[in-house]
């Protein structure tokens, strides 16, 4: 019998499913690129975590035991003298005694860094398996090295954990792994030294979880039902609702709501409006699941109702690397929040949709108007039937599917890690999302969604090495792109014109951020002010403009002439 993984890897190469595996129209190597990108690296790793300032100029840079201030306009000046945040001594040898390495794993590596205020940065390391926070003063870019906090909760132990946090007025939500052993994933919203509002340890809420992203949505902002702001949450778990013949990691999305107190009785001290959903993503027509998301970029628009989330995911058939972009609408997971619910049923001894009576006000929900008219103002005043069924019912019977139903993007042989994602206007004034992925071996993709497909850009060798690209941040003021790796730091161009040489070549390139310049016969950035000389076709791709509209200007620059001779 033929391995079902070898069929789908047969249907993948048809000429029916090319589409599936989009190639870059152009291939650049390091050796072609490099004089485009600053590179930047000393002798210490891990310049992983990654925030920008763009009101001080600055790119601070968490990396191992040290933090970096760098000047966004050269990545290879420091604005500020840089922090040591060493784990002492005594916590690494502890570290090393139970078990951990003293060469990859007993230091302090940064792993938060956001911003708490107007003048202080939130910053968490694992510290030498001790996770610990502290805030660092931005006039001088000084760490409070005194007053540390405790970590456990906010920043993972091992720095090859998967974890998210952010911060959102002056409170920290982080998804990590509470224990040494690794062995208890946490969603908690920690309030400094007070008391934290946390996830239940159960694996009916999470399960082997390994946090990617997440997301803050103001949706309290002109929302006629007196809704609360939502903080979403990415990630990947192990699946109890299906049997042991099937798929069981599973990618998911949670929320919670920002003004969750946790119950009175039931649920104290834990999230009352914890709820989870499968996050779909998969080729339909062939039975391809990319069950393994790498990361999420949150795409904000003028209004929360807009927002979208861009997904990678990874997918593995036999011997071959399979990698994949989602996008998802807010609209419609919300939906899927306000759909049936799932239960396990003992009697069938396996997961179905909830059908019974939903209690009353609606399990999982924020405190809206409708909970104030009936005299419940906070979480604390929920009654006891919602909590307890809440607490036994987090998972959501629908699953939230992609945008158009099917990814975006699917390329075999490469595995995508992370993404960022701008949007920008063409000439046509039409707005395009322009997608920068980043790779496991180094190398950045760069597509542009064009209505309900995308279409590669190029690819670029960014590293000199095969180094995973980690993170990844934009700086719109700027148009640059700054991506860390283990091994390094390199800054370069959103839009790097000058390599397409000729009209065509800028025509075909169907990149937004270039256009032809008729006057000057070479491809330029399009938001320069060349008027009526740019040509720009991302939707027909047409070259034969640049014939008829060369031969167009050429006329219209001998009728002006003729005037000013006549």
């Amino acid at each position: 019998m033929i391995p079902r993984w070898l069929c789908i890897l047969a249907l993948l190469i048809s000429v029916e499913v090319k589409a599936w595996n989009q190639m870059p129209r152009k291939t650049v190597r390091y050796s072609g690129f490099s004089d485009n990108l600053q590179s930047w690296r000393v002798g210490i790793s891990h310049y992983l975590t990654l925030m920008l300032d763009e009101n001080r100029g600055a790119l601070y840079v968490g990396a191992q035991e040290i933090i970096y201030s760098l000047d966004l306009d050269n990545i290879g000046k420091e604005l500020r003298p840089q922090i040591k945040w060493e784990a002492p001594s005594e916590r690494k040898m502890e570290c090393v005694n139970k078990g951990k390495s003293n060469q990859t794993e007993c230091f302090n590596f940064i792993r938060i860094l956001q911003n708490y205020n107007e003048t202080h940065l939130l910053t968490c390391g694992t510290y030498a398996f001790q996770p610990k926070c502290a805030y660092i003063e931005l006039s001088t870019f000084t760490l409070d090295s005194v007053n540390l906090e405790d970590g456990k909760g906010k920043c993972p132990y091992d720095p090859s954990t998967g974890h998210t946090g952010l911060v959102v007025d002056g409170v920290l939500y982080s998804a990590t792994l509470f224990n040494f052993l690794g062995t208890e994933p946490v969603i908690q919203r920690s309030m400094g030294q007070h008391n934290s509002i946390k996830t239940e340890y159960l694996a009916t809420w999470l399960n082997e979880a390994k946090f990617v992203g997440s997301a803050h949505v103001p949706e309290s902002v002109d929302n006629k039902l007196g809704d609360d702001d939502k903080i979403y949450f990415f990630f990947t778990e192990r699946a109890l609702e299906y049997d042991c013949y099937s798929e069981q990691v599973v990618s998911r999305v949670a929320r919670v709501c920002k003004g969750d107190l946790g119950g009175a009785r039931t649920l104290q001290r834990k999230w009352t409006s914890f709820l989870k959903a499968r996050l779909v993503c998969s080729i339909p027509e062939l039975q391809l699941h990319f069950n393994q998301l790498q990361s999420v970029f949150t795409l904000r628009t003028d209004h929360w109702r807009a927002t979208q989330f861009y997904a990678t995911f990874q997918a593995r058939w036999g011997d071959v690397s399979v990698s994949a972009v989602c996008q998802y609408s807010i609209q419609d997971i919300q939906k899927v929040f306000d759909g049936h619910y799932k239960e396990y049923r003992e009697q069938a001894q396996k997961w179905g949709r909830y059908s019974d009576t939903v209690p009353s006000p609606r399990p999982g929900s924020c405190i809206t108007n409708f909970h104030r008219h009936h005299g419940m103002n906070s979480s604390m005043d929920l009654p006891d039937n919602t909590l307890n069924f809440a607490k036994k019912h987090p998972l959501m019977d629908d699953a939230v599917q992609p945008v158009q139903g099917r990814p975006l993007l699917v390329r075999k042989g490469v595995n995508f890690t992370t993404l960022a994602v701008h949007r920008t206007t063409g000439l046509n004034r039409k707005e395009y999302d322009v997608l920068f992925i980043g790779t496991g071996n180094g190398w950045m993709n760069k597509a542009v969604r064009i209505g309900s497909a995308v279409h590669l850009i190029e690819e670029l060798q960014i590293f000199d090495k095969p180094y995973p690209v980690h993170s990844l941040v934009l700086s719109a003021r700027r148009s640059f792109l700054f991506a860390g790796s283990p091994a390094g730091l390199v800054r370069l161009p959103m839009a790097d014109c000058s390599k397409y040489r000729s009209c065509a070549d800028c025509i075909l390139a169907r990149d937004p951020f270039c256009a032809w310049n008729l006057s000057a016969s070479r491809c330029v950035e399009s938001d320069n002010p060349y008027g009526d000389a740019l040509r720009q076709d991302i939707e027909s791709f047409d070259t034969s403009m640049c014939e008829v509209q060369y031969m167009k200007y050429c006329k219209f620059l001998s009728s002006i002439n003729n005037m000013f001779d006549a």
